[in-house]
């Protein structure tokens, strides 16, 4: 492969990092001007969905960089999905990064975490994913606290000390396998582990443990959510949007990568581990995130419960791969497709209203409905969804990632499913909690709001709620998409 082809096959990644430097470029040259540095980061990020659309119509699969990087329809399933998380956030954030005094380097950081992210779900190699998961992690940290306020400073270096952590404890994970392998090529460390017999399943269980220690942390599976409440509530509300789908679909796509392409998929010895620690992470995200959810009066705080809870839904889909082939593993890519529209709906409405009104607090949503009927609507349903309510995406996605789990026929596997459908239920208090308020509670009528959106924030309205709908009532055609992004991992 001639070096041409080899920057083809990163180009949606360059698209975005070569974009950062032209943002602060043009802030340098333009400083009075930030209309500028939105136009010019959605520009980058639509050149980049237009490169991805590219590469897609290419098919087959393409290794570059003597085998570090691959090219194929899982890794460009992943990287739609967080070019177009992106694009919302970008449109999202158009007004408001006026105001910062580093809205350049917000937008740079917003573009150098995409593409970082874009190039960590194509790594094949464990040197290239520890440098792209930590380039997008230094810019998580640095957009968490880019209002530089109390609360958001408070936030980021929380984040910045549990992510070092984790990226400690991960690096261990790597060096154990690359000491056992002798290779940090995840093709070569598969070839060890299908050629290797269960004498050194402790050795291999052990790496794996510490590597998902980092995955774990972006996924905000429990126990390394400590993270995400605090985060959640500090950091400016855009920038937690774009982490709570984006960061979860890079984390559970780069762990995918590793189990399929590393550790020889579910035809190992390993498989049953693997399964088995996913499983028990599952359901401790979703009783952990689900009971303390029921306490929060803060809605960042309460979505930030949630999104545990909805790892640890996702997270059964990671179990559900040890049966050898990756039915699973498409329940994962569909779950994170419909988890993008719907949680990215849930907080534009609360970015909407609770900057309006002033408050994050759940009893000031009272009577919302009654003073904007089509906001307090798309958050009704949105809620509805992540509760997993017919005939939304939410209940379409739970019911996909819940009956492949069922059909690996493990007794254990089905266990799991039902702690899951009795989440559900406990998940449902919540959230119908939240939609009674809305609806049902009278309004403090001491307080006129006019909730007048933009319409760059009615098309993004739009484009998720209309997500939310037809994936709930004609879930075929993105099935078909998971699907044939899953079997290129075989």
């Amino acid at each position: 492969m001639t070096d041409f082809q080899d920057l083809f096959v990163i180009s949606t990644s360059l698209i975005l990092l070569l974009g950062a430097v032209a943002v602060l470029v043009i802030d340098i040259f333009f400083p009075n001007n930030r209309g500028w540095l939105s136009v010019t980061a959605l520009s980058v990020l639509l050149i980049a969905i237009v490169g991805a659309f590219l590469q897609f119509s290419f098919g087959d699969t393409q290794i570059a960089f003597h085998g570090a990087v691959s090219l194929d329809q899982f890794g460009l399933f992943f990287i739609t999905i967080v070019i177009i998380v992106a694009v919302i956030i970008t449109i999202a954030s158009s007004s408001w990064a006026l105001k910062l005094d580093l809205a350049g380097e917000y937008y740079a950081l917003l573009l150098v975490a995409t593409g970082s992210m874009s190039l960590l779900v194509q790594a094949q190699d464990l040197i290239l994913i520890f440098i792209a998961l930590e380039t997008t992690s230094i810019a998580q940290y640095v957009l968490v606290a880019i209002t530089r306020e109390d609360k958001s400073a408070e936030a980021g270096l929380k984040y910045l000390i549990s992510g070092a952590i984790a990226a400690a404890i991960m690096i261990y994970g790597f060096a154990l396998l690359f000491g056992l392998a002798g290779s940090t090529s995840l093709s070569d460390i598969a070839v060890f582990v299908n050629s290797s017999n269960s004498d050194i399943r402790l050795a291999i269980t052990i790496a794996f443990i510490f590597i998902i220690a980092g995955f774990g942390f972006k996924m905000a599976l429990v126990p390394f959510h400590g993270w995400a409440p605090d985060v959640y509530q500090g950091a400016p509300t855009r920038v937690i949007a774009f982490l709570s789908v984006a960061s979860k679909a890079a984390g559970f796509g780069v762990a995918l990568r590793l189990f399929y392409t590393g550790l020889g998929g579910g035809d190992t010895f390993i498989a049953s581990d693997w399964a088995m620690v996913f499983g028990i992470f599952a359901v401790l995200s979703m009783f952990v995130g689900n009971t303390a959810a029921i306490l929060q009066t803060d809605v960042r705080r309460l979505l930030g419960y949630s999104s545990i809870a909805q790892a640890g839904n996702i997270a059964i889909g990671l179990a559900a791969v040890s049966v050898g082939n990756t039915v699973g593993a498409s329940g994962v890519l569909f779950y994170l497709a419909s988890y993008l529209v719907t949680n990215l709906a849930v907080f534009l409405t609360v970015i909407i209203i609770s900057e309006r009104i002033g408050s994050y607090e759940l009893k000031s949503y009272a009577g919302i409905i009654r003073r904007s009927p089509l906001l307090a609507l798309v958050l009704i349903l949105g809620l509805l969804s992540l509760t997993g309510i017919p005939p939304t995406a939410g209940f379409i996605a739970k019911l996909y990632v819940f009956n492949n789990a069922i059909q690996t026929g493990e007794i254990w596997l089905v266990a799991v499913v039902v702690i899951g459908v009795i989440n559900t239920a406990i998940a449902a208090f919540y959230y119908l909690r939240w939609i009674r308020i809305i609806a049902l509670d009278p309004p403090e009528f001491d307080k006129e709001y006019t909730f007048v959106t933009s319409g760059r924030m009615q098309f993004v309205l739009a484009f998720t709620t209309m997500g939310m709908i037809l994936i709930g009532l004609a879930p075929s055609r993105l099935i078909d998409l998971a699907q044939n992004a899953a079997s290129t991992l075989l």
